[in-house]
């Protein structure tokens, strides 16, 4: 039998952890009072080495209208340091090539164009048709719903968490509901959750205008925390374009490529991602996402939908244009893991700590999902894909 380990946080606790289970000094020796509110029976701590990469990017400034919708309102160049949390031999050197061969084309530029959480309820009536009379009924509340927000006094409720949109959808006696919101400057999983159940028991289930045999908080339709097609589409946190254009100069020095090669490997590539069903057409941006999302303290969990993207690249006069669309970066610069020491250390080296920064969290995550999927097209892209070969054959750890 496995040892009956005790599961407060106190420092004895976490003491009485690491001696029952032999532990030694590797994962113990840190103090782990600051971790202890991130998570539960905390016991230790894992180790992961951080690099950094440099990336010249226009990045814009944005805020919310009355409406939720992202505006831009201020533009500036800048030089940003990215760490990348990882140990995947080569990915950073694979985004500095990127970077460079982007910086001496004149710089990345990104773009916010939604902002935008979801939380996918499901009300079962008795009948189809008392459903789809619960959708219009639902669809004509928001006003008022949005009011009854506002007004509650519910303990539960976050202040920080707006409801902006509800789309229905009924599939037999069950009326799903995505109610979207906007979260500030969180990722808002946990803010919104508490609004959306506010909101179905406080609201909906007392004044829907037909009976509801049941109310379900997550009823999956969204895809939390699970590539959708949902969340591809319509978004589900930051929806941010990176874009760069490549000289024919910098592909062939630094890239060591022509245009020519891209555009097939784009050519091939796309076709290979829709006889797949591919939801993602991109090389491989969840190894940059991931790297982002370890270093700054991001919620692991939705680095497969955060990482869904949409990567284009077409001939140019004099090079190549190249995009990257991701329709829910899910991030945030407060609260969660944002608060731990060398979370918010990292952040702070990128100007994305605390309130107001979010937005440029996203964006800097794009640009150096782009400066990685450049790169690594362009070492598949030579003849037989000699390039990248010996990238992961030189750089792939111990043989």
């Amino acid at each position: 039998m496995p040892p009956k380990l005790p599961r407060r946080n106190d420092a004895a606790s976490i003491r009485a952890r690491q001696e029952a289970l032999g532990l030694d000094g590797v994962v113990t020796s840190a103090d782990l009072t600051p971790f202890a509110r991130a998570a539960e029976s905390v016991t230790g701590i894992v180790a992961i080495p951080v690099s950094v990469a440099e990336l010249r990017v226009s990045l814009g400034e944005y805020a919310l209208d009355g409406d939720g919708a992202a505006v831009e309102t201020g533009r500036r160049e800048e030089d940003v340091v990215v760490p990348l949390a990882h140990t995947e031999g080569g990915l950073t050197a694979s985004v500095q090539r990127g970077a460079k061969a982007v910086a001496e084309s004149g710089g990345f530029r990104t773009y916010v164009l939604a902002d935008r959480m979801t939380r996918a309820s499901c009300f079962v009536c008795k009948s189809a048709g008392a459903a789809i009379v619960l959708a219009r009924w639902l669809e004509s509340q928001l006003p008022a719903m949005r009011a009854f927000l506002e007004a509650s006094d519910r303990p539960e409720l976050s202040r920080h968490a707006v409801l902006r949109e509800a789309k229905t959808h009924v599939v037999g006696p069950m009326c799903h509901v995505l109610w979207r919101f906007t979260t500030g400057d969180a990722v808002g999983a946990n803010m919104m959750t508490r609004n959306a159940y506010a909101l179905n028991m406080g609201y909906v289930v007392q004044q829907a205008p037909v009976p509801i045999e049941r109310a379900i908080l997550e009823a999956n339709m969204g895809g939390d925390k699970k590539p959708s097609f949902e969340f591809f589409q319509q978004g589900h946190g930051k929806t941010v374009i990176a874009e760069a254009t490549l000289t024919d100069e910098a592909i062939r020095r630094v890239l060591r490529a022509t245009r020519h090669d891209l555009e097939e490997l784009a050519w091939a590539g796309t076709h290979g991602a829709v006889a797949s069903g591919m939801q993602s057409v991109a090389f491989t941006p969840a190894s940059a996402v991931a790297a982002v999302f370890a270093a700054t303290g991001q919620d692991l969990g939705m680095v497969g939908t955060s990482s869904m993207a949409h990567g284009v690249e077409h001939g140019v006069e004099g090079g190549l244009h190249a995009s990257i669309r991701f329709p829910g970066l899910e991030v945030g610069t407060v609260g969660g893991g944002t608060t731990l020491p060398h979370a918010r250390a990292w952040l702070q080296l990128m100007g994305c700590a605390g309130p107001g920064k979010v937005y440029r969290l996203a964006q800097i995550a794009a640009a150096t999902a782009l400066a990685l999927e450049i790169s690594a097209s362009a070492a598949m892209a030579t003849a037989g894909s000699e390039n990248f070969f010996r990238a992961h054959f030189e750089r792939g750890g111990l043989r």
